[in-house]
């Protein structure tokens, strides 16, 4: 599987992050300032935590038609995810809230797979994209039923977490009956789950029988493509500045002009 077949969803088609998108402002593109006007500092600039919300606000556009999740869910998942990240930098253990310990593994090795590290960022584990996911997984509203007064009663999940943990066993399930029985996608190589990803990231050339599984990958790659480009190293790879000042406008850079050739 190419990295662009595997990546985050900044495109109709499905394009991985690359340059063009950057420039186009294809992924999360953002007008910060008339109704965020509130985030602004003094001085024309933006405030850390008023760019994020401004940033949760934009990824979570292209994840509402796949995930229950407000504007608000967005924000509370990205402080959540760097809390998590600054807490195993300083030698604590990540507890997953809703995945199991070997979901939450595979989920580390698939968002690498959809946002990889590369010359310009990290990948998506860097970012706290796997702690982000389990958070906003964690904090769904469960659907109208029965009062739950007490933990031993049954809580029927909410399609998102039916989405993402059967998708989840979707996935170990295919490579069980590819490549033998016993194998997950943990244990397969690069060269078998990349073979599985293939079929399911392009959802106009998946067969039939995939549809599960194009189905999960669709609400993972937008997931992992919110939490990356709203968190800090994400914004820093989009190079966006926000509201500044700038002392003198000299025009569009010439590699730019050269590149769309005009």
């Amino acid at each position: 599987m190419t990295r662009e077949s595997a990546g985050a969803r900044t495109h109709p088609e499905g394009a991985r992050r690359g340059d063009e998108n950057r420039e186009s402002g294809a992924v999360g593109s953002l007008e910060l300032g008339g109704g965020n006007r509130e985030v602004e500092r003094p001085d024309g600039g933006i405030d850390r935590r008023g760019a994020l919300k401004a940033m949760a606000a934009a990824a979570a556009v292209p994840v509402l038609g796949t995930i229950e999740a407000g504007e608000e869910q967005v924000l509370r998942a990205r402080e959540a995810a760097e809390t998590a990240v600054l807490a195993e930098m300083q030698g604590a253990q990540f507890a997953p809230k809703f995945f199991t310990r070997h979901e939450y593994q595979t989920v580390r090795v698939l968002v690498d797979y959809i946002i990889p590290r590369d010359e310009r960022s990290g990948s998506a584990t860097d970012a706290g994209v796997p702690q982000y996911i389990d958070f906003l997984m964690s904090d769904q509203t469960p659907p109208p039923g029965p009062p739950n007064p007490t933990p031993r009663f049954y809580v029927a999940p909410t399609p998102a977490q039916i989405n993402v943990r059967g998708g989840l066993a979707w996935l170990d399930n295919e490579c069980a009956h590819r490549f033998g029985a016993g194998k997950s996608f943990l244990t397969c190589t690069d060269a078998q789950r990349r073979q599985v990803l293939d079929d399911i990231a392009w959802p106009a050339k998946a067969k039939p029988e995939h549809s599960h599984g194009v189905a999960f990958f669709n609400r993972m790659r937008d997931m992992t493509a919110g939490s990356f480009f709203s968190s800090k190293m994400g914004v820093q790879d989009l190079r966006y500045i926000g509201n500044v000042t700038v002392a003198q406008w000299k025009g569009c850079p010439d590699e730019v002009i050269t590149k769309l050739g005009l």
